[in-house]
């Protein structure tokens, strides 16, 4: 089976390229496949074979969102329908990936996949009209939305913390947004277990549609910084603030834990608790540096 990804440097791209194990994948990148110029990104998905699509590109400048509006619906918004429209057209399954942003953050127990779709920000609102495109284009879908997702590479929250400590001994990180991180290796093996169960299935009888993905079990960014340290046996205090004292652009999801119940009844997917997977990533993290 032929897999096309649109994106190549992004975390998710990474750990699929990592795990692809004799897999038939093709990357594009921002310069082949800019989703930004329709014209372009049609022309290069026009000239490859693909049984399976996967979007792993997005504008995800939160903050810059709120006052770039016009490059964040082009990418979140426009573009996954367009992709989407080519799949139709050819047969091909698309996987889309989401985000927890799309959720208004209000919520207090864990959100399913049909609950309300009301994003706070730029970001989540282009997020949920590249769903609606991708719904509306009558190609075969699946929508993964995740959340906080990090690896051993790239610019995330983990690495931020690992490389602030290393100038730091104290760091102030904020207690009340509640979420739950996602390592890439684990989405993109959850990925590859979606694109094995539609083969295996056939397109008439698999279950498309929007499923939640991360990993289990819940955090506030404090937490997870907590947990940074202590796994990489850096000692280093840190300080519990509210948001409120980190103001930014955008509003950040207050409560944006999600219920992966669907996706692990539906195609039998094991999903690890956030700690074991990031004490994987450190792991990964420490042999490269070595």
């Amino acid at each position: 089976m032929k897999i096309l990804v649109i994106g190549k440097s992004g975390q998710l791209a990474r750990s699929l390229d990592a795990l692809k194990e004799g897999r038939e994948l093709t990357f594009l990148s921002r310069a082949e496949a800019d989703l930004s110029f329709p014209e372009k990104t049609e022309e290069a998905l026009r000239s490859k074979e693909f049984d399976v699509l996967v979007n792993a590109a997005a504008y995800t400048a939160v903050d810059a969102a709120e006052t770039d509006r016009e490059a964040a619906e082009a990418v979140n918004a426009a573009a996954p329908g367009l992709l989407a429209q080519i799949c139709a057209e050819r047969g091909a399954l698309m996987i889309h990936i989401s985000t927890d942003y799309v959720y208004d953050g209000s919520a207090s127990l864990p959100l399913s996949e049909d609950a309300p779709v009301a994003p706070c920000g730029v970001y989540g609102a282009t997020k949920a009209a590249g769903e609606l495109a991708v719904r509306a284009s009558g190609a075969q879908h699946l929508i993964l939305r995740t959340s906080w997702l990090y690896n051993a590479e790239g610019k995330n929250f983990v690495n931020t913390m690992l490389r602030l400590g290393e100038t730091r001994s104290s760091l102030r990180v904020v207690f009340d947004q509640i979420g739950c991180p996602t390592y890439s290796v684990d989405l993109a093996e959850a990925v590859y277990a979606l694109i094995d169960a539609y083969a295996e299935r056939g397109a008439e009888d698999f279950p498309l549609g929007t499923y939640n993905f991360a990993n289990e079990g819940v955090a506030s960014w404090y937490d997870l910084a907590c947990a940074v340290f202590e796994m990489s046996g850096m000692q280093r205090e840190v300080v519990p603030v509210r948001s409120s004292e980190f103001p930014s652009p955008a509003k950040r999801p207050a409560y944006s834990v999600t219920d992966k119940a669907k996706i692990k009844d539906t195609f039998g997917i094991k999903i690890r608790h956030w700690r074991k997977a990031l004490r994987d990533c450190l792991a990964e993290k420490k042999l490269k540096s070595t």
